[in-house]
């Protein structure tokens, strides 16, 4: 991907403040004007269908699942899509990254809204995920994008090597401290108030070893599949404690028929 350098600046998302300088209406359709020159999606493939399968898995559980306690389902959570962050600078494009306290605007098509634009939606996303699949990626690169997501401001970044190609641990964690993203323990993540661990186990009919967001307990947030499959449990369960409860009443009734005692008495 690609982006089109132009003179113009991004116009401010938020309403206008009283203490802060207007803009005019010729500035906004000349940054209008800009916005369309620049390249937001090349239809180029870049996942392999491990790396695709994990991403959706990540996505997927959240808008399923997952409600954040203080800003609720305000989020975007997404795969392959590009982030800009500089208007001079092309997009970096995650293999996933979540962002709290926003939503997405109603027209999608709109250029301004085809892709993350930092400066429309006034944030970073607080988490990126990026899962390697060769050894000529730059996730780590102190050159590459451990300084691009630390410029964005990511608080989280988490790459995840299920093949060990460029590592000995397949999960890496970092978090943004003083300006740089420094490798970290830490799987809980108190900001987004989410966190992750490895499950093997099966997702779209594959066994393998997958990146999954977890609770504080690390109870995993579950898939729409695994949901359904908890609640077609339950019901069983309470089917059968049901079934259990007649069965039991049905004896109690017909000792007290062979006692001589009417049980409906």
């Amino acid at each position: 991907m690609t982006t089109s350098v132009g003179s113009a600046s991004p116009p401010a998302s938020a309403p206008a403040h009283p203490c802060l300088p207007q803009i005019s209406q010729e500035y906004l359709e000349e940054y209008e004007r800009f916005v369309q020159t620049i390249v937001t999606e090349d239809d180029t493939p870049v996942d392999n269908i491990f790396s695709a399968k994990q991403a959706r898995l990540l996505v997927e559980s959240l808008y399923t699942s997952w409600q954040h306690p203080e800003f609720g389902r305000r989020f975007i959570a997404d795969t392959n899509v590009g982030v800009f962050y500089a208007l001079r600078q092309p997009p970096v494009v995650p293999d996933m990254f979540l962002s709290l306290d926003v939503t997405l605007p109603a027209d999608i098509w709109k250029k301004t809204n085809r892709s993350y634009f930092i400066w429309e939606y006034g944030k970073p996303p607080e988490v990126v995920v990026e899962i390697v699949s060769n050894t000529e990626g730059d996730e780590e690169r102190p050159d590459g994008k451990l300084r691009i997501y630390a410029q964005m401001g990511v608080v989280r970044y988490i790459v995840y090597d299920p093949a060990l190609q460029t590592g000995r641990e397949p999960l890496r964690i970092y978090t943004l401290m003083q300006g740089r993203l420094r490798r970290t323990d830490e799987t809980w993540f108190d900001e987004v108030q989410l966190g992750v661990t490895l499950w093997r186990g099966t997702y779209e009919e594959r066994e393998d070893t997958w990146l999954r967001w977890c609770d504080r307990d690390g109870v995993l947030i579950p898939t729409g599949v695994e949901r359904a499959e908890t609640e077609r449990q339950r019901a069983e369960a309470e089917r059968q404690r049901a079934e259990a409860e007649r069965a039991r009443a049905e004896r109690l009734a017909a000792k007290l028929r062979a006692a001589g005692i009417d049980p409906e008495a």
